[in-house]
């Protein structure tokens, strides 16, 4: 197609998932013409955001300065749930937990501390005293937050996505991209069904960014992850209202779990599950024994009401960050595209101010949200400079 026949918008957005369908969102309510392309389904079970469930918590033992993106982060998720007729976030309370001198807890603490947040300290015992189908050692430390929880992370695409077409979003599903290139001060965007010109754009493509932005291929790497559904022996200990979600650190490595809902299993997983770095087309999404049995022996030693029969095991996709933090700029040589990507396992739950982000970045180049910990610039031969 030529470019005097490709259709013109004033932003193209690539990948719907989590990030790009609440960017989408917030520039077509900002009366942006936009067009979203998705290779896959909206939503679809390929990327990172598949799984039913995604935990949210506003203590955060990965940096202090997440948390007034977080606190804005839940302000957009309950706007948007209020607007879309169905709860989206849940809330159980969040447990951080580790020896006393791990990153989880002392980094969950410092935050608090540092931002004010609600919070108890309690030991393995009291843990267990509190939410009996908890095992910690008796010596470990928790934070226990009460505003943690879960978003239904499919059904969160879908609220933006219906949103965004509400506000007159286009939205293209099943159309892989080819290629991209400047024109002009714009950019044009070349599909299997056609091509697009636009003023901006935004690359939210998950573990398939360094497809797109090449300058991503040692910054944003794809890791095969696996998820597992135990079906509690005592299923009244892991509902929503009893079980907190939890980030544990402990001997076997760092786990992290949900209560049951909307499947008959209480969801595990382990950070860097097998550290399997992988192509995002070439990832292997068949779940195997011994992907079962990593996590398995972790619910049978910390949670053993919860360990019994495996109800489901799901293959899904981290990006992960050299430093594990994301990576949301302005593309170094085309100011007219911004990017987000590298979220390493802990993104979803910023998704909504991540789109308000991005949408500032395709407006004006710029945001008033502090981004500094995810610059582009912190990375020199793909390795974080020092802090």
């Amino acid at each position: 197609m030529s470019v005097g026949a490709a259709r013109r918008f004033d932003v193209i957005v690539l990948g719907i998932g989590g990030m790009g369908s609440a960017t989408t969102y917030h520039l077509a309510r900002r009366g942006k013409r936009v067009l979203g392309i998705e290779r896959y389904d909206i939503p679809h079970s390929m990327g990172s955001s598949h799984g039913i469930s995604r935990i949210i918590r506003l203590a955060y033992y990965e940096h202090p300065s997440y948390v007034p993106l977080l606190r804005r982060s839940y302000e957009l998720w309950r706007e948007l749930q209020q607007a879309f007729g169905e709860q989206l976030l849940h809330i159980t309370g969040s447990i951080d937990a580790g020896p006393a001198d791990s990153r989880c807890f002392r980094g969950s603490l410092e935050s608090c501390e540092l931002h004010d947040l609600p919070h108890e300290v309690l030991d393995g015992v009291a843990v267990h005293r509190r939410f009996p189908a908890y095992r910690l050692p008796d010596d470990h430390m928790a934070v226990l937050q009460p505003d943690g929880g879960f978003l239904l992370s499919e059904r969160c695409i879908v609220a933006h996505v219906v949103a965004a077409q509400a506000h007159g979003a286009e939205i293209r599903a099943r159309e892989r991209v080819l290629a991209w290139e400047p024109l002009g001060e714009g950019v044009r965007v070349e599909t299997e069904k056609g091509a697009y010109v636009a003023e901006r754009l935004v690359v939210t493509a998950g573990a398939w960014a360094a497809t797109l932005i090449p300058e991503l291929a040692p910054l944003a790497v794809p890791e095969r992850q696996v998820l597992a559904w135990l079906q509690p022996g005592r299923p009244e200990l892991f509902t929503p209202d009893r079980f907190p979600v939890f980030n544990l650190e402990v001997d076997e490595g760092r786990y992290y779990g949900l209560p049951v809902v909307s499947v008959p299993g209480f969801k595990l997983g382990r950070y860097h599950h097998l550290d399997q770095d992988t192509e995002a087309d070439a990832v292997d999404r068949e779940c195997h024994p011994r992907d079962e049995a990593i996590l398995r022996e972790f619910a049978e030693r910390y949670f053993p009401d919860g360990a019994g029969p495996t109800m489901t095991l799901r293959a899904c996709l981290f990006t992960n960050s050299p430093d594990e933090h994301f990576i949301v700029d302005v593309h170094p040589r085309h100011p007219q595209v911004s990017l987000a990507a590298g979220f390493s396992g802990h993104g979803y739950k910023f998704c909504s101010v991540i789109g308000e982000i991005m949408a500032d970045l395709a407006e004006a180049g710029t945001t008033a949200h502090d981004i500094g910990l995810f610059s582009l610039s912190r990375f020199r031969d793909g390795v974080a400079r020092p802090a």
